[in-house]
This record gives structure tokens, sequence and C-alpha cells, in this order.
């Protein structure tokens, strides 16, 4: 059973930076694409970044492009979320999702495992 666990989150003031990870177990993780996706209370939950299955080709939402940097360690099964000058509309559920292959996009159509989330707070 694939299992998905994310950290990092917490409350940090705007233009600060966070640093998400999640560990993954279960497969083989080098096989797939990882992604991570954002929730915000009252909305639906939205794409963020993701990564190929080697971290040759990411892809970022535009509202993170410059901001954000998905990072994979295949030694160590876990995938990075860098998330720097963060702003209000940043805060939200953060969860990370495996993908069903080796490369993904922004659908979560795409990713049949999901982390419980890690809650994101951007204060002003």
């Amino acid at each position: 059973q694939v299992q998905l666990v994310e950290s990092g989150g917490g409350l940090v003031q705007v233009g600060g930076s966070l640093r998400l990870s999640c560990a993954a177990s279960g497969r083989t993780f080098s096989n797939y694409a990882m992604g991570w996706f954002r929730q915000a209370l009252g909305k639906e939950r939205e794409f963020v970044a993701t990564i190929n299955y080697n971290g040759g080709r990411t892809y970022y939402a535009d509202s993170v492009k410059g901001r954000f940097t998905i990072s994979r360690d295949n030694a160590k099964n876990t995938v990075v979320l860098e998330m720097n000058t963060l702003k209000p509309e940043d805060t939200a559920v953060y969860y990370c999702a495996s993908a069903q292959g080796p490369n993904a996009g922004h659908n979560s159509w795409e990713y049949d495992y999901w982390g419980p989330g890690t809650q994101v707070i951007v204060s002003s």
C-alpha cells in the first residue's frame, strides 16, 4: 500500500518561506512522477507543481511560478516543495500526490495516491 506523508507546514508571515516535504513508501518511488496540490477553505483543490520520475522535468501553476520549487530525492523517497515570497493567497492545505506513471501534468486524475495534507497559513 502506497503511503504519502507531508510535513513542514505551519504559520508564516507574508514574504516568508516554508519547505514542505513528502515521504513516500509502498512502491518504487523513482518510477513515478510526483505532484503538489493545494486546497484553500471553500475552494476546489488546485494544482501547484509536478516533477517527473527522474527530476528532469518540472511544471508549475502560473500562480507559484518563480516562487516555488519542486525537487525530489529518489534515494530518500522524498519530494520537496520550497516555497518563497509567500502570499496570503498561498494559505491552504497542501497535498502530496503520486502519479500513475513516470510523467504527469496538472490534472488530479493523473495521480492515484494522496497524502493527508499539511496546513500552510500565511499571515499578513
